[in-house]
């Protein structure tokens, strides 16, 4: 005969939940729709952002800014 197996109903894996923590001030860099680093200046957050596109092009990098309530994307063409 065939041998039944028990299904054994443990927890459910936990969820984790997504940082989209927005600076009030300043601009952030924005990866994959997750907030990363935030930076004082326009010009840091681009450097930050022109860098990681150039070593991750698949990723999708945004730079936030905090005071006019905009994204910026950044694209490979400008990060090169």
């Amino acid at each position: 005969m065939r041998e039944q197996r028990s299904q054994r109903i443990g927890a459910h894996a936990p969820v984790h939940k997504v940082d989209s923590h927005r600076p009030e001030i300043g601009y952030a860099l924005v990866v994959d729709g997750q907030a990363k680093s935030d930076f004082k200046t326009h010009a840091q957050a681009v450097k930050a952002a022109t860098d990681l596109k150039g070593r991750f092009p698949m990723l999708r990098i945004e730079i936030y800014d905090a005071e006019g309530g905009t994204s910026e994307k950044i694209e490979l063409s400008a990060a090169a």
